[in-house]
């Protein structure tokens, strides 16, 4: 094992054993392959600033550290940032702003952001212009010399719209402007945002980095240094940190996260086709879909299309909507995303109740619409539930 470390870079490595490998270094006590969960709020020192490399777990954790190089090395990049959750790293990255900043977000985006952004940082004298970014020149004509991010979900929640990023990062360079990137619905097995030019990405680690469930988790990696330390400041300072257990949890799922993306996607792909074939239904959006507004720039930026569908049945109507997800019994209605079960949601009423109406409606989330994370179960149990609940 020494040898083989010795002959070959971990930098070096595929995707596939990146997941595994990338970051990683058996612990230094006893060699353990998975980092211990170090269950601890301080470390002893031999004089004062004399300690190993950690002083306080707020500040660092061994465990944590381990799961933040494993974040930096999937989505190629030099710097990993874990927080106690999706949001709160979010809130880190609006913290390098200052009072009369301005943000060009996505008008299409998780509810919880829109929240962040809307209910507490505006208060605080942030503007944020929320816009569908279909377009470049729509991205173009709201930047003025008070901007200094934009802010990007691709493929966007719950939509499934894609943006090309190489395209705003362009933009964002020309205007010497941040972009960050919440790849959380994509994921670095299918597409890597600080290869096509972000500097910022972004990770609900709740969803499918952790992949099963069981924790709430955020992160960010970057690969600018300063940036990194601005960050890493905030994290610390702020303290919205994740634990040593959840950061445990999370990495052991990262490990598994290539054979999990790859059932992920093939699943996704059979559900996305089953239900463009029946009468019952209205619209599916997909980006694996040829008649997808941005399929082409799907395809040049992603590696495959991911399992996440939302559609609306024939006639959209609400009622039906709420029948269809009352009856469903392999997929679970429940609120996340990306784990091994399929889920179902009613996003109106869930995920994006904190959006009001008038502005949830402009960007398609209309009262009908239903989001799948479809997981890693038979497909044809899965298409036997939609059948049956759909009617």
């Amino acid at each position: 094992m020494f040898a083989y470390q010795n002959k070959m870079s971990k930098k070096d490595l595929k995707f596939n054993s990146k997941t595994i490998h990338g970051g990683q270094h058996p612990d230094k006590a006893y060699g353990a392959v998975m980092p211990p969960i170090y269950q601890t709020s301080t470390y002893a020192q031999s004089t004062p600033g004399g300690h190993m490399g950690f002083e306080y777990s707020r500040s660092a954790n061994p465990t944590r550290t381990a799961l933040e190089n494993s974040l930096a090395s999937i989505e190629n990049g030099q710097y990993g940032l874990a927080f106690a959750s999706g949001l709160s790293a979010i809130d880190a990255v609006i913290k390098l702003l200052n009072p009369g900043d301005e943000v060009v977000s996505t008008n299409d985006l998780y509810g919880g952001s829109y929240r962040l952004f809307k209910q507490v940082f505006e208060k605080y004298g942030i503007t944020f212009h929320f816009i569908g970014m279909q377009s470049l020149d729509a991205i173009a004509s709201h930047i003025n010399d008070k901007t200094k991010l934009i802010w990007v979900e691709t493929p966007t929640n719950p939509m499934m719209n894609v943006i090309d990023i190489v395209g705003v990062s362009k933009l964002a360079k020309e205007h010497d402007l941040l972009l960050a990137v919440d790849n959380t619905f994509a994921t670095p097995y299918l597409q890597r945002p600080l290869d096509l030019g972000a500097d910022i990405v972004m990770h609900s680690a709740t969803k499918y980095l952790g992949g099963h469930s069981d924790v709430v988790v955020g992160a960010l990696v970057v690969n600018d240094k300063d940036l990194a330390d601005k960050l890493y400041f905030i994290q610390n300072a702020s303290g919205a940190v994740c634990g040593p257990m959840d950061s445990f949890l999370t990495l052991r799922g990262i490990k598994t996260l290539h054979v999990r993306m790859q059932r992920h996607c093939e699943n996704g792909k059979a559900i996305a086709e089953y239900l463009a074939n029946n009468p019952k239904i209205e619209k599916v959006y997909w980006p694996g879909f040829e008649t997808h507004p941005n399929h082409d720039i799907a395809k040049s930026q992603m590696d495959d299309f991911g399992g996440m569908i939302s559609f609306v049945p024939k006639g959209s109507s609400y009622e039906d909507a709420i029948k269809i997800v009352e009856k469903l019994q392999v997929f679970t209605l429940a609120e996340s995303l990306g784990g091994v079960e399929s889920l179902a949601g009613h996003p109106a009423s869930m995920t994006h109740a904190s959006i009001p109406k008038e502005e949830r409606e402009k960007s398609g989330v209309v009262d009908a619409l239903i989001r799948l994370s479809v997981g890693i179960e038979d497909v044809d149990d899965l298409i036997l539930d939609l059948e049956q609940a759909i009617g």
